[in-house]
């Protein structure tokens, strides 16, 4: 049985999404790493590097790890315009709220590249360094929502313990509002890390309200996503594995966290692992609160009707 032409195309532009999600995921782990290995001015002029597209003589770790992160970038932008364009082209055939979204992602993405310029020029301004990362992360909440939204060519349905396909009110509200308490942790860790405030605090005794701030927000904002896990598996059958998904993230971000303390931040490996798994867990509640939205708009009658047709 031939495919709908609307079918192919909202399953080619949720591969695009999909691929687009791990590349920025991998850009934030980039960027992590970048900072780690203080390569944040390696390349001192922008957008090239030492005047060049790639540089040869100057080429070391710091220099390929700007470089790189600078190519990341330009990839994903070039992705979420053919995702933009699409989507507006094409409008008529896909859901209505994907033209705006994929708008509002090309015009971050345009955001972030002014922040990346500044972070250079400014020589890494800390609050130009943690509007960049609290840009990325947004982003990788936009696109993974994207993700859901396109995945498959049905509606997303949101099966309850019970076995019924309805969605309650606290969950459609819990799902946002978790996320944003991991956001704002992640925040919190961009402010602390783009200060230096844990090798301060380490080295001198000084930044250390920073840490103390970032260690004492973790508590709720894990126990939350732990709770919300837990409902997942005792109300909502449907969104189990994402919610387990996320679950094992916190702990391993728990993890991950005290080694670098116990380290003192000298493995750049288990510090850039940390920075990384807040990404992926960024990525996987939103697109918790993505499925609960859509769901939450498929449970209308016109809407289950329209299903069924």
């Amino acid at each position: 049985m031939p495919i709908a032409p609307e079918r192919r195309l909202r399953e080619r532009l949720a591969a695009l999404a999909g691929h687009l999600l791990i590349a920025l995921v991998a850009l934030v782990g980039i960027g992590g790493a970048t900072r780690v290995m203080e390569a944040g001015l390696a390349c001192p002029d922008w957008p090239l590097c030492y005047g060049s597209l790639l540089p040869g003589r100057q080429m070391n770790l710091q220099v390929f790890l700007e470089w790189f992160h600078r190519l990341d970038a330009f990839v994903v932008g070039v992705a979420v315009l053919v995702l933009a364009t699409a989507s507006w082209i094409h409008r008529s055939r896909l859901p209505r709220w994907l033209p705006p979204v994929a708008g509002s992602t090309l015009l971050l993405v345009a955001g972030q590249g002014v922040l990346g310029a500044l972070t250079v020029t400014q020589l890494l301004p800390f609050g130009v360094v943690t509007a960049h990362l609290a840009t990325a992360l947004v982003l990788v909440a936009l696109v993974s929502g994207c993700h859901q939204g396109l995945k498959g060519s049905g509606s997303i349905a949101v099966v309850l313990a019970d076995g019924s396909s309805g969605l309650s009110f606290w969950w459609a509200w819990a799902t946002p509002m978790v996320t944003l308490a991991v956001f704002g942790q992640c925040l919190l860790g961009g402010l602390m890390a783009s200060q230096w405030a844990a090798g301060r605090c380490f080295s001198s005794g000084s930044g250390c309200g920073w840490l103390y701030a970032h260690r004492l927000v973790a508590t709720p904002a894990a126990v939350a996503v732990l709770a919300l896990a837990a409902l997942a598996w005792w109300r909502v059958r449907s969104e189990r594995p994402l919610a387990s998904l996320a679950a094992l993230l916190v702990l391993v971000q728990i993890g991950l966290g005290i080694a670098s303390l116990r380290l003192s931040l000298a493995v750049p490996a288990v510090t850039v692992a940390h920075q990384l798994s807040a990404a992926l867990l960024v990525a996987v509640l939103s697109a918790l609160t993505a499925r609960s939205w859509l769901g939450r708009g498929e449970q209308k009658p016109l809407s289950l009707e329209l299903a069924r047709g």
